[in-house]
């Protein structure tokens, strides 16, 4: 059951034997140090908690949870190295009950002659309740550290029992720049890599292969090992990579794309502008290039429900809901089932009434807030919830619209610098007619009221 072949001390170091035939790219690129190791700083950069319980070999039991080829295994692996204790490894998929009994009789055992157990359980969500609660009075009784790997959300697929006693970490999918970093040392690696081999590509294709890989490393190594083994060689022995080898290689045609460049705010630039001027088609397209070109799409879900926010707002009070109920649907779905969510919702807002009345009116408010002085809030409109502040005039002269006949009350809201100013001023489209013609109702009031 050990996921590495014991030393002559009796317990793992990490040291993996070579087989006779290679192993893939991206099991011979993991990281062997945690200065190696690429991305999650926030539970791994210096001075993090984690990294230093596996510095100083002070592991508690914990789940490790992110999506695939996020460094949930290479973080493993590491401590594996790192770690004094017997290191065991056991897969999810493959392991049941009686294997789970006779690794913890042997854990009992080593820890009565005072050695500690790590035990590494991939896919962990993968066992069921009854095989998770074969581990608990282990945990308990500190006969074993577990360590957990799930790529679904620990709170529904994990014991409470046994997640209340464990540490969840949650690792993030890798951003382009780390999966590119990876790749490129691969290039370089003449142990490891294919430093030997004399691979020539440009960054652009590597960024690419980073882009599709949509943050897991393992996806990059893999498309970069099969164009590599596909690539012709010339009498030097070279191989330089093309763009058809990484689209065959990932089985799609590439488009120009990349997450964190220019193309991509070109991109969800034409998308807004698109919507903004209200050709649904034009929206259409630039979305699915965007998502067919590996963008993630709750990125591109906050940019349409800012969308429904300033070029439609309260002229299609709906389309800040439909916005978000396709943001709920990306996230619930996932991908590609959610592609269709995100269409519905920027074909709505391409076709709905328009107004940037909230946008213009809130940047004015904002300026205010800035640039003005900022007058305390009127005394009338304070609460007075102590009978001291009800002394000092808080709350005196507060009208309260409910007991008004018409609902109404000519009370000032605004400080006096600013009591004149209109900020919400709404335009002829869709719904904000309806309220345009409610604030001029508002307004004859309040000017009978003065005897306007």
């Amino acid at each position: 059951m050990s996921l590495f072949e014991p030393t002559p001390t009796g317990h793992s170091d990490g040291a993996t034997p070579r087989a006779s035939t290679p192993s893939p790219l991206a099991d011979r690129m993991r990281p062997e140090t945690i200065e190696d190791y690429v991305g999650q700083l926030h539970i791994l950069g210096p001075g993090k908690p984690l990294r230093r319980q596996i510095e100083r070999d002070e592991l508690g039991s914990m789940i490790l949870w992110g999506p695939p080829g996020s460094g949930k295994t290479t973080l493993a692996t590491i401590v594996a190295r790192k770690t004094r204790s017997d290191f065991l490894r056991f897969s999810a998929v493959l392991s049941g009950i009686k294997e789970i009994k006779e690794v913890m009789a042997a854990s009992e055992k080593s820890r009565h002659y005072g050695r500690r157990t790590v035990l590494f359980i991939d896919e962990i969500h993968r066992f069921n309740k009854a095989q998770q609660d074969a581990f608990l009075p282990y945990v308990e009784r500190g006969d074993i550290v577990l360590i957990g790997a799930t790529t679904e959300n620990p709170s529904f697929e994990v014991n409470a029992a046994l997640l209340s006693r464990a540490k969840v970490y949650m690792l993030s999918a890798l951003s382009t720049d780390e999966v590119q970093t990876l790749l490129r040392r691969a290039l370089n690696d003449e142990q490891r890599g294919m430093g030997a081999q004399h691979v020539e590509i440009t960054d652009d294709l590597l960024r690419q292969i980073a882009v599709f890989s949509n943050g897991d490393a393992r996806a990059a190594y893999n498309t970069l090992e099969t164009a590599v083994a596909a690539a012709a060689r010339d009498t030097e022995g070279h191989a330089t990579i093309t763009e058809s080898l990484i689209e065959d290689a990932i089985q799609r045609k590439m488009l120009l794309y990349d997450k964190s460049g220019e193309e991509h705010y070109n991109l969800i630039s034409a998308l807004h502008k698109s919507v903004r001027n209200s050709d649904p088609s034009a929206a259409l397209y630039w979305l699915g290039r965007m998502l067919e070109a590996g963008e993630d799409p709750l990125y591109i879900a906050r940019r349409v429900i800012r969308m429904a926010s300033e070029d439609i707002g309260m002229a299609d009070h709906h389309a800040l809901a439909v916005t978000v109920a396709a943001m709920q649907a990306v996230h619930f779905l996932g991908m590609p089932e959610g592609n269709l969510a995100l269409a519905e919702a920027v074909v709505y807002l391409a076709l709905a009434p328009k107004s940037n009345a909230l946008y213009v009116g809130y940047g004015e408010v904002a300026r205010d807030a800035q640039e003005s002085m900022a007058e305390p809030v009127p005394l009338h409109l304070r609460n007075a919830v102590t009978g001291m502040m009800a002394n000092f005039g808080y709350g005196k002269g507060y009208q309260y619209a409910h007991k008004a006949e018409e609902k109404l009350t000519d009370m000032q809201c605004l400080p006096d610098n600013l009591k004149d100013r209109q900020y919400f001023r709404p335009t002829d489209q869709g719904f904000e007619k309806r309220l345009k013609e409610r604030m001029q109702v508002i307004e004859a009031w309040k000017r009978k009221q003065s005897g306007g």
